[in-house]
């Protein structure tokens, strides 16, 4: 058993506190509730301590002290994760969100990132120089946990996932040291943080390449929820021909209310929300055959790349109440789209959804060995969220969640994308998420976690 913060002599953690330039917040101190808030408001985790680290001192420091006394030990970056793996009970937290900067080098458009930094700043220091690093589809997620887990967003057809682009890493492992991981050091290490998770430490640093990316053209369309299995059928034909540029992932969802028009709200739909990253000029052509679906309503044209990362920004803020299932699908058949035309025109809330995010084009070309991700055979990504921002209806919208997940999983094609799966899963689905791949993120954990330190996590067990 780990130890509790309770059980700790309060002269060691007065001794932790006096190594840290940043503050240490106990459960006496008035900000300790806010601290522990994180994105999904299902999550209600009491830590002993937060560490809230403004550099890579603070973060050495707090892990030995961790480790020391045998505590369990949380990291969080954005605080973004829907399983709340960035909190632990009785527990330390390390916080990284005081380890933010931005540096873009334009003679080889890369960009250092810190661990603690959300994609909005990283998109808003790399969009006036005309670039951007691919990564998610929603502004306030952490760079760190998006990154270490895979990265899937607007920009993957066209330039992979987020941890094909990461070049290199500065981390503190396990023992408290401090090393840097890119294809020339460390290089076993650098193979696993490219998907496995938070496993083997704590990454303060991160360099990117980034891509000639400004002005996009997308938005969404809707198809009245009756024409779910033709819309899908279409799309799964269209996407996987349809050039590496233009990106789109299929839902079904309700629109909520504004900004949309009111004659939309509270009404099911079939979904598509796209993003063209090529020369605009060809944007209305690439555009002419989703438009000849004849979209009940279409929102599309130019937009600044930061536009569209935040676009849905408002719709989901910090707060609301989560419940995530997921998987991974190399078709769209049947039987499948029967259960999503079943199970999205009974969304059971306004803010409930199911998204289907392709995993072609520049991202299916990289080896299936060459990281963790072991799915680039896959075609889609989906994933079903219960999302309601009262507690009252977490029971509601956790058991649709549920439901349809069980109602698609016979379809799937085995593990899912691990930034969509909840903390209690269970070790047969995380092996299942790495499939082949698991022994050697094994074998690297015995070196350099086997203690298992960073454990609260998509748990890869150190091997014997």
């Amino acid at each position: 058993m780990k130890n509790s913060v309770k059980s700790l002599d309060p002269s060691l953690i007065e001794g932790l506190a006096s190594q840290l330039r940043g503050k240490l917040i106990k459960p006496t101190d008035a900000e300790y509730n806010d601290t522990r808030k994180v994105y999904n408001a299902m999550i209600d985790k009491k830590p002993g301590l937060f560490a809230m680290c403004v550099d890579v001192a603070d973060v050495m420091a707090s892990i030995n002290f961790g480790r020391n006394n045998d505590l369990l030990i949380a990291v969080r970056g954005g605080g973004h994760n829907g399983g709340g793996l960035g909190l632990c009970d009785d527990g330390l937290v390390i916080d990284l969100s005081g380890i933010k900067f931005v540096l873009v080098d334009t003679s080889d458009n890369t960009v250092r990132v810190g661990g603690g930094n959300l994609w909005g700043e990283v998109d808003h220091a790399t969009y006036p120089f005309g670039l951007a690093v691919p990564a998610g589809m929603v502004s306030t997620t952490g760079v760190g946990g998006l990154t270490l887990g895979g990265g899937i967003g607007y920009l993957t057809r066209k330039y992979g996932l987020t941890i094909d682009n990461l070049l290199e890493a500065d981390m503190v492992l396990a023992d408290g040291s401090y090393v840097t991981v890119n294809k020339n050091k460390n290089t076993d290490l650098f193979w696993a943080i490219r998907g496995g998770g938070g496993n083997y430490g704590v990454v303060t640093s991160f360099k990117f390449q980034a891509h000639p990316v400004k002005t996009v053209f997308g938005g969404p369309t809707l198809w009245p929820i009756e024409q779910t299995e033709e819309i899908m059928e279409w799309y799964h034909n269209f996407i996987n021909k349809a050039p590496e540029e233009l990106n789109g992932f299929i839902a079904t969802m309700v629109i909520p209310g504004p900004p949309f028009p009111e004659h939309l709200h509270k009404k099911q739909f079939c979904a598509i929300v796209w993003c063209y990253s090529g020369d605009m000029e060809k944007a209305k052509e690439a555009f002419k055959p989703i438009l000849a679906k004849n979209p009940i309503f279409e929102h599309v044209g130019e937009m600044p790349y930061p536009a569209i990362q935040s676009m849905f920004d408002g719709l989901l803020p910090n707060g609301l109440q989560w419940y995530w299932r997921a998987d991974f699908f190399n078709e769209l058949g049947t039987e499948l789209r029967k259960q999503h035309l079943k199970f999205g025109s009974n969304n059971p809330s306004l803010l409930s959804q199911m998204h289907m995010y392709p995993i072609s084009g520049a991202a299916s070309r990289v080896g299936v060995e060459e990281t963790p991700w072991a799915y680039r055979d896959a075609k889609y990504a989906g994933v079903i969220c219960g999302v309601d921002p009262d507690p009252k209806n977490a029971n509601k919208i956790t058991k649709w969640c549920k439901e349809y997940w069980e109602a698609l999983h016979p379809y799937a094609a085995g593990g899912a994308y691990s930034n969509f799966m909840m903390d209690n899963e269970g070790q047969e689905r995380i092996k299942a998420s790495y499939k082949h791949n698991y022994n050697r993120l094994a074998k690297i954990k015995a070196i350099y976690d086997p203690n298992n330190v960073f454990r609260v996590n998509q748990n890869i067990k150190p091997s014997n």
